[in-house]
């Protein structure tokens, strides 16, 4: 997916728009995997990658006032709005961090959470390997990734494949091959990090779309910006109006756009 610091780039310029386009997407991903966290009062929570606080927001309201929550991202303009959003509550710190290296002592928190955020990384066993450490033992883990994609939303992704670069085509990323394709693969790099008790709870999600224009604004609005900043700007123009024509071709009755996405959350615990 490109180097660390070009995904932050990615992500500063998505901020403003990003989870901000009228889908409910990293909402509801990010509730299943705090549900699963099952945070008590009191704890120390980390979210890694906390984007605009999908995770971070009830990660806080479940450890309350007595509890502490740290977000951390590597894009500053991310950090700067979530700190913004959530300054209502007092247990809430916000700060660029590097998913790959926290810096944080060892042993500090009750609970790591990251949705969304491991499939960007070069070496996605090293950085459970350092999530890992930063938790006291007893303490839990829990990873968002996705499962399979919806067919249809597939097809669309298939238009800029003749722009993207390699890591972003490497099917070991997509999770067509490799750990993020299946559970067992996300359940070996859990036990490799040294988390015992490894499960795994699966998760359903749509998105809905008004209209195709609704899916571009949202594309743009997130990761798949990426994709986009991909694509030279002389052939965008074309892209964008494949892109339309394919969308118009799967529109509902209504005329909507519905897209499933399987979620697959990781948890386990530090023995």
């Amino acid at each position: 997916m490109g180097s660390p610091d070009g995904i932050a780039g990615v992500f500063d310029r998505a901020a403003d728009t990003y989870d901000r386009v009228g889908v409910p997407w990293f909402e509801p991903i990010a509730a299943g995997l705090v549900a699963a966290l099952a945070v008590r009062p009191g704890e120390r929570v980390l979210d890694v990658g906390c984007g605009r606080g999908a995770a971070l927001r009830p990660l806080a309201h479940a450890t309350g006032p007595d509890g502490y929550a740290l977000g951390i991202d590597l894009a500053p303009r991310m950090v700067e709005l979530t700190r913004q959003d959530l300054s209502d509550l007092p247990q809430v710190e916000v700060r660029v961090g590097d998913a790959r290296a926290p810096g944080l002592p060892s042993g500090s928190f009750d609970v790591v959470a990251s949705c969304l955020v491991l499939f960007f990384l070069p070496d996605p066993a090293a950085a459970l390997r350092a999530w890992t450490d930063l938790l006291v033992g007893g303490g839990r883990l829990g990873v968002t990734t996705f499962g399979g994609q919806d067919e249809q939303w597939r097809r669309v992704d298939a238009l800029f494949d003749p722009y993207l670069p390699a890591a972003m085509l490497d099917a070991r990323t997509s999770g067509r091959r490799g750990p993020f394709a299946s559970d067992d693969g996300m359940q070996d790099l859990f036990r490799v990090a040294g988390l015992a008790d490894v499960r795994t709870v699966a998760d359903q999600v749509e998105a809905r779309f008004d209209d195709p224009e609704h899916f571009l604004r949202f594309s743009w609005s997130h990761g798949q910006r990426a994709m986009w900043e991909s694509v030279p700007e002389a052939d965008r123009a074309a892209l964008r109006a494949e892109v339309v024509d394919t969308l118009d071709g799967m529109r509902d009755d209504a005329g909507r756009l519905t897209f499933a996405q399987h979620v697959r959350h990781t948890l386990g615990v530090r023995a």
